[in-house]
């Protein structure tokens, strides 16, 4: 048999009772009777026992706040202890409130990151699988290059000091070598690091890849940064809400809040609760520098939203690291085409090399570590780095006025007395709040009843233009519907002008190497 839930009207009556219960004892206390309930729930609240608490109502000439006609159940020192009371209540249901949002962006943060870097052990996977099937005699020499490229990936990506372009150009200019002894004179090489460094040098100057380096700095520009500065923005996020979870309330807010919820305890009215009206001008009062904070949460949200939009062919870095081995393949390939001409090239800037036949190191890897013997997992749609994207900022969306309701569901879902119930003013208990409630904001607090709201909060303007300069951040990585000019270094450096969609030119769909999906396999790699 099922036993039915309390209901919403069966509640209200329930908590009727209680407030008439309350009403009872004070009416008690209020003829000398005891102050015995109001006792224990501040030896409860405060913990532990205190001294000097009143036996019975009594005159309160040294109250400061809980001021009244009436005999009271506070001294001077418990009025001091309910105020601190007061401001942990306050902190406490403002950290409730932004439970749901901070463990949404810390969540996704942390999922965000952990993604990226199993697509870097990927790609770094796909490449070093991509030398030890189709070039094993260089894949030994290839491998420190390819993992110190992923290397660099993942810090830049989580907000180190690199720079891509000098990791893509170190990557490139250590691969020409290998392939210049390997497929350009294979089966020989030249005995002296000076040779082998001279060739490296000559690759800027030979471009032996052709344009291909340049497109991968394109690419890696285009999908780096975004997912760099989407990452950074989400920290940014969270330190938002971190700082707005323990703020420093002032004066003023401190007496009104003591007012509020503990001053009815003075006068036996233990189980009441604040006029939906007074809470909400005491709490908007508190909050008011944080609701400032609403138009530029607002903003951060929405640009997040664009530049998770934008982030999709060439911009997608899922779609750019598992692709990133076709381009080495084409590179190398394009190298060996041009084998002759290259050789000339190198003769004449380097010298004849001293012909030793060598035996090529074989492709070998240390068993302790992950055997590229893979077998990479479909990825299903659902999966992709997008869409966890897509379904991050679909959910981050809902809390897009969370600064500028919080006061509201702070008093609507904890704080103030239900409609209809009998509710406390700040002086006693009435049937209904009529003073004149204020809205949201500083500008509205001017004719505040309840709290004087003064000048501006530095933490909350620190807090503002941070959250100015991300979005600027934001904005600037969201290409544009025409084109989206990618710069990568400060002097010299790769500047590209890129259609938002992806192309050939870009490297998209490789040349003649086929492109990564969603549902790549790859074969094992039989050492």
């Amino acid at each position: 048999m099922r036993t039915p839930m309390m209901g919403r009207p069966t509640w209200r009556v329930g908590c009727c009772c209680l407030l008439l219960l309350a009403l009872a004892v004070f009416a008690r206390s209020d003829g000398g009777q005891s102050c015995e309930e109001v006792r224990k729930l501040f030896q409860w609240r405060l913990v532990g026992a205190v001294k000097g608490l009143p036996d019975s109502p009594r005159p309160g000439p040294d109250l400061q706040v809980c001021v009244s006609k009436k005999p009271t159940c506070c001294t001077r020192k418990m009025e001091e202890r309910y105020q601190i009371a007061a401001r942990q209540d306050m902190q406490q249901a403002l950290q409730a409130s932004s439970s749901t949002l901070k463990f949404l962006i810390s969540r996704n943060a942390a999922v965000f990151q952990e993604t990226l870097e199993t697509l870097i052990r990927q790609a770094e996977n796909y490449t070093s699988i991509l030398f030890c099937n189709t070039y094993r005699n260089m894949a030994l020499e290839a491998a420190a290059s390819v993992q110190e490229f992923f290397t660099d990936v993942g810090l830049y990506l989580f907000g180190a000091d690199v720079n891509p372009e000098e990791f893509v150009n170190r990557f490139f200019d250590s691969l020409f070598p290998l392939v210049y002894n390997h497929l350009i004179n294979p089966a020989v090489t030249d005995s002296s690091l000076e040779y082998s460094e001279c060739i490296r040098m000559a690759r800027r100057d030979i471009s032996p890849f052709g344009n291909i380096p340049q497109r991968v700095m394109g690419q890696m520009g285009r999908s780096l940064l975004p997912s760099r500065t989407f990452l950074q923005a989400l920290n940014l996020g969270i330190e938002v809400i971190n700082t707005t979870d323990h703020l420093l309330f002032s004066r003023e807010c401190g007496r009104a809040l003591l007012r509020m919820q503990y001053c009815p305890h003075c006068q036996g009215l233990t189980l009441s609760k604040p006029c939906m009206g007074y809470c909400l001008n005491v709490v908007r009062g508190c909050l008011a520098h944080m609701a400032e904070l609403n138009p530029h949460w607002h903003a951060y949200i929405r640009s997040l939203e664009e530049l998770s939009d934008a982030m999709h062919g060439t911009y997608d870095i899922e779609h750019v690291l598992l692709n990133f081995h076709f381009l080495v393949n084409d590179a190398v390939t394009q190298a060996h085409l041009d084998g002759q001409k290259l050789s000339e090239q190198v003769n004449k800037i380097c010298g004849h090399p001293i012909r030793t036949p060598t035996e090529s190191p074989r492709c070998s890897f240390d068993g302790s570590k992950e055997k590229l013997r893979m077998k990479i997992s479909t990825r299903n749609g659902e999966e992709t780095l997008a869409n966890r994207r897509k379904e991050f900022i679909n959910s981050l969306r809902l809390h897009g006025s969370f600064y500028g309701g919080l006061a509201d569901q702070l008093c609507v879902n904890d704080l103030a007395a239900a409609d209809g119930l009998p509710c406390w003013d700040g002086e006693d208990i009435v049937n209904s709040y009529t003073q004149r409630v204020v809205g949201n904001g500083i500008k509205a607090q001017s004719g505040n009843p309840e709290v004087k709201v003064k000048g501006t909060d530095p933490v909350i303007n620190q807090i503002i233009d941070k959250l100015k300069h991300v979005i600027q951040l934001l904005q600037g990585r969201s290409p544009k519907p025409d084109k989206w000019e990618v710069h990568l270094g400060s002097g010299g450096g790769v500047v590209e002008q890129v259609s938002g969609d992806c192309d050939d030119e870009d490297g998209c769909g490789g040349s003649g190497s086929g492109e990564v999906k969603r549902t790549l396999k790859i074969t094992d790699c039989k050492l």
